[in-house]
């Protein structure tokens, strides 16, 4: 069936828009060696996304996303905040019914890290969690234990983690975010929700087992186009994981919206995966 056209959307990773400042990511570059990365890209992995957002200079950055998802029936929007972060904090603050935020955290700063997490929930009542194990300096498996106080926290809060998995785009190792880890994860906190996040390739079909194995684990497609939606996950979509697929895109990181949803009314789903897929699965496990 083609993606119905009346189905309210949350999309669970889309950004306000701003001008890009020199040094967004500077926070991965102690990771990054390749001449190319480092005095080239404004944005790590380019190479992936050529033709990626390039968002004209607005009065209002939060009114652009406003009717940018009005365009596109994307009711609400899971946004990243930072105590610094002011164009989202106003949009967290002045539209509450549109935006709920999420906190990237870094098991680097031990619990400090996890009192922002506690600080940020109880200020702006933050919806999740974010992880990025092989983006962080330095670099933290997901399965070490480092991670351990944060997905406590995040069990406590009964908010989830939605983290990359798979081999990242931009060009750093990839060996900590191997979804093998994902099993024992699982195992010793049974109440984490996690939501795996950019691909989880290319072990996507260990993360379609891993699904199937442990209630709590889910998989989200941020930063695919939908016309490389990975197999396995259309098929277990299909099948017995209609519960476990969310929608999230990648605007304005590196996909527009006018392409992902070009592309998603040819996405195979059956009938019965689209209202899970795009709206009902994240309002159940985001608890909105």
């Amino acid at each position: 069936m083609p993606m119905p056209g009346d189905i309210p959307i949350i999309d669970l990773m889309l950004g306000i828009p701003q001008p890009r400042q020199k040094g967004s990511y500077d926070f991965m570059r102690p990771l990054l060696r390749d001449r190319e990365s480092l005095e080239q890209f404004d944005f790590p992995p380019q190479y992936m996304f050529k033709d990626f957002p390039k968002v004209p200079e607005q009065s209002d950055y939060v009114r652009y996303t406003l009717d940018l998802m009005d365009r596109f029936n994307i009711e609400k929007a899971l946004i990243g905040i930072r105590h610094d972060t002011e164009i989202s904090l106003r949009a967290l603050r002045e539209h509450p019914d549109r935006f709920v935020g999420s906190l990237d955290v870094d098991p680097n700063r031990g619990m400090e890290g996890v009192s922002e997490l506690v600080e940020m929930y109880e200020k702006y009542g933050i919806k999740a969690a974010t992880g990025f194990p092989a983006g962080m300096f330095p670099q933290v498996p997901i399965g070490d234990a480092r991670w351990y106080p944060i997905f406590a926290k995040c069990v406590e809060l009964d908010i989830p983690l939605c983290c990359c998995m798979g081999i990242p785009g931009p060009r750093i190792p990839g060996l900590a975010q191997h979804v093998e880890q994902l099993d024992e994860i699982c195992w010793f906190f049974p109440d984490l929700k996690l939501v795996m996040r950019h691909g989880a390739e290319p072990w996507q079909d260990l993360a379609v087992k891993l699904m199937l194995k442990w209630p709590n684990l889910y998989y989200s497609t941020s930063a695919f186009a939908p016309k490389h939606y990975p197999e396995a996950i259309v098929h277990f979509a299909n099948t017995r994981g209609a519960d476990k697929i969310l929608y999230a895109g990648y605007f304005p990181s590196g996909l527009t919206l006018e392409r992902i949803f070009s592309d998603m009314p040819h996405v195979p789903f059956r009938d019965h995966v689209w209202p899970r897929f795009l709206r009902e699965n994240a309002v159940r496990v985001f608890g909105l």
